[in-house]
């Protein structure tokens, strides 16, 4: 009971000095890992009616089980894809403010929005696996991004973790600024699971975790090496996902 009161003490002393800010634009708010009132109604988190294959949401509901045309015309090599939300301005500054500023407390909070939005798929995951980086770019950035947020996802819900069960085998180019078809070519072949970590895929349900999903080239990639390896079936869960109008 003391040290419960230390703690608050201390937590009341910290905010008095250091003040908690809004996760994405450094105004003051009133809780640790808020947002502001303008960022909160300028964030548009992606709820039911969506495509179940993709998670691309709908304008109005059309069932259970309903699918976008995209899924039906194109159907992705992955079960289920799910996001938190859509890649508007302030999801753009989280990930940015994670991915380019090394603002690492925000996978934290970043993944209880994805946990919280993946709750179908996470409750069928075997195994979490992030998408790895090449370790050219992990030099040059220290950490990945991705790692960060499956860990934290793990942990909120429960299940292991394989940081190193897949491997980013050549360097590709960045893939912002590139079309669909030069992003698909970019990472084709990109991707494999270690002989060694083989074992922690085989014959399981992987959730693939990324920060945000745009023409989906990278993670299908990811589940394909996957699937070679083994798994028996891959869903995909990020943070946000770029929503083209008409959803």
């Amino acid at each position: 009971m003391i040290g419960s009161a230390r703690r608050r003490l201390g937590r009341m002393l910290v905010d008095l000095v250091l003040p908690p800010q809004c996760l994405a634009c450094a105004q003051p708010v009133t809780d640790e890992g808020a947002l502001c009132a303008g960022c909160w109604s300028r964030l548009r988190l992606i709820e039911r009616p969506f495509c179940e294959r993709l998670g691309t949401p709908f304008a109005y509901d059309l069932g259970t089980g309903a699918l976008s045309a995209e899924a039906i015309a194109d159907p992705p090599p992955f079960e289920r894809c799910r996001a938190a939300a859509a890649f508007d301005e302030v999801a753009r500054q989280l990930v940015h403010g994670l991915k380019y500023r090394d603002r690492l407390e925000l996978a934290g909070w970043m993944a209880g929005w994805m946990v919280r939005a993946g709750a179908d798929v996470l409750a069928d995951t075997e195994i979490v696996v992030p998408v790895p980086m090449h370790r050219q770019r992990l030099w040059s950035r220290r950490f990945n991004q991705s790692a960060a947020l499956a860990n934290a996802i793990a942990a909120k819900g429960a299940k292991p973790v394989a940081l190193a069960a897949l491997q980013r085998v050549r360097p590709t180019r960045q893939q912002v600024g590139l079309t669909a078809a030069e992003r698909d070519k970019n990472v084709r072949g990109a991707f494999r699971v270690p002989d060694e970590q083989r074992l922690s895929v085989a014959g399981r349900k992987v959730l693939l975790i990324d920060d945000v999903y745009t023409t989906g080239a990278t993670v299908k990639a990811a589940t394909r090496a996957l699937t070679r390896a083994g798994a028996v079936s891959v869903d995909v869960l990020v943070f946000a996902r770029v929503v083209r109008d008409g959803g």
